[in-house]
């Protein structure tokens, strides 16, 4: 197994590029990253895709997503000429759960909202990363309080497998003027307020001075997450 120590030391001292690369190859066929097709993940594809790392993008469709992430996969799909993996919750654990508690249940309560969010979202998580030593992510600090404390580096026990989060220090403008330098596709919700862009019923537009967060799950006072990157 690859020292923790080493991979931090990695992604300190090497160009994003250079560290992803030398990660394929220390797990070769063993690296996988997450995306939502956010704008940070797709800074991360346009880097696999353009410097060809072999690390497999794989995407969760909850079922309940705004019609531009589609758009906006076939758009990337076709401009790096390759294919996610898409992964779907089980359809009878999401069957049950609207029969018991109703379509739009997340607006009741926070328990509600978290049988959800791991219901559709964790547990295809858990699926997509089952074959997985490392997980890449697009988490940035800026993103809420709780991000501001993950480390770049770390090891998940409960899921025995390393946790990367290249873009973990970029700050918002360095990361629009990477999609702007290099042209990359990404979701037009992000240019009507929608900076961070979930299910739609669970999604709105944040207002000038608000957290990048405030437009999920608007409704609660939570910590803004879904659980899937929420250790316990």
């Amino acid at each position: 197994m690859q020292s923790l120590e080493h991979l931090q030391n990695l992604y300190a001292t090497e160009p994003i590029e250079v560290a992803l690369q030398k990660t394929a190859q220390l797990f070769p066929g063993r690296v996988k990253f997450s995306s939502s097709l956010g704008q940070e993940d797709q800074v991360l594809t346009d880097i696999i895709a353009r410097n060809k790392i072999g690390i497999t993008i794989f995407s969760i469709d909850t079922g309940r997503l705004f019609n531009e992430v589609y758009e906006t996969m076939e758009k990337t799909e076709a401009r790096y000429k390759m294919k996610y993996q898409v992964f779907f919750p089980q359809a009878d654990a999401v069957q049950n759960m609207v029969q018991e508690r109703g379509i739009n249940l997340f607006y009741d309560s926070v328990e509600n909202r978290q049988t959800c969010c791991g219901i559709r979202k964790v547990e295809p998580l858990n699926r997509a990363l089952a074959d997985a030593d490392v997980w890449i992510t697009g988490l940035r600090a800026e993103q809420n309080d709780h991000r501001k404390s993950v480390p770049m580096v770390e090891w998940l026990p409960e899921k025995n497998m390393y946790k990367i989060n290249p873009l973990l220090h970029w700050s918002y403008d360095e990361m629009i003027g990477y999609i702007k330098q290099n042209n990359v596709p990404y979701n037009p919700l992000h240019d009507k307020g929608f900076i961070s862009i979930g299910c739609a019923p669970c999604t709105r537009a944040i207002e000038p001075g608000e957290d990048p967060r405030a437009g999920r799950w608007w409704w609660e006072a939570s910590h803004k997450e879904c659980g899937l990157h929420l250790v316990k």
